[in-house]
């Protein structure tokens, strides 16, 4: 299990990635800073842990960040066709597998689909907003959730063993 480390990065509108008040992107977001910051993160994940973030995994985890969308195995397959000969199912599973392992990325269930994690370098859960209207994803990290769904499984006599939570509705975007 990894420490947990609190990392704060100002984006120009000024939400850091650890504002949990406001988890969607908003007007004047920096995105390429985001991607940056993004692959800065993984760079230093992979390097405390000892993992070989390679250059293709790399650069599935660009992609995945390419957008705030979640983004399916066969996008990222076909993205990467467009860029290099012969690009294999496994080879893009492979890699998303060490990603999604390693807390780069998480695996949104009910889309089939992928979504960078917000919170790369902390020990957190993972509980996911996503929005109906244009397809982003926001991750939040609530630990009051985590508390009462800790809460009510263990007065269900029920032990959890992986916890996913997706809630779809309109972003504040969509929403005006």
């Amino acid at each position: 299990m990894r420490a947990v480390q609190t990392d704060i990065r100002q984006y120009d509108d000024g939400m850091s990635t650890t504002d949990r008040s406001t988890p969607f992107a908003g007007r004047g977001h920096d995105h390429a800073r985001c991607v940056a910051d993004a692959l800065d993160a993984a760079a230093e994940v992979c390097q405390r842990i000892g993992a070989r973030l390679t250059p293709l995994r790399q650069r599935v985890l660009e992609l995945v960040w390419q957008s705030h969308k979640p983004v399916g195995a066969y996008d990222l397959l076909n993205a990467l066709g467009r860029e290099r000969d012969r690009v294999a199912p496994p080879t893009v599973y492979r890699a998303l597998d060490f990603l999604v392992e390693h807390g780069l990325v998480h695996r949104i269930d009910s889309l089939n689909a992928f979504v960078g994690c917000a919170y790369p370098d902390a020990n957190h859960r993972a509980y996911f907003l996503i929005c109906d209207g244009c397809g982003s994803a926001a991750e939040i990290d609530d630990t009051q959730l985590g508390r009462a769904l800790e809460r009510s499984a263990r007065d269900a006599g029920f032990t959890t063993r992986r916890e996913v939570v997706e809630i779809t509705g309109l972003c504040p975007g969509c929403r005006a």
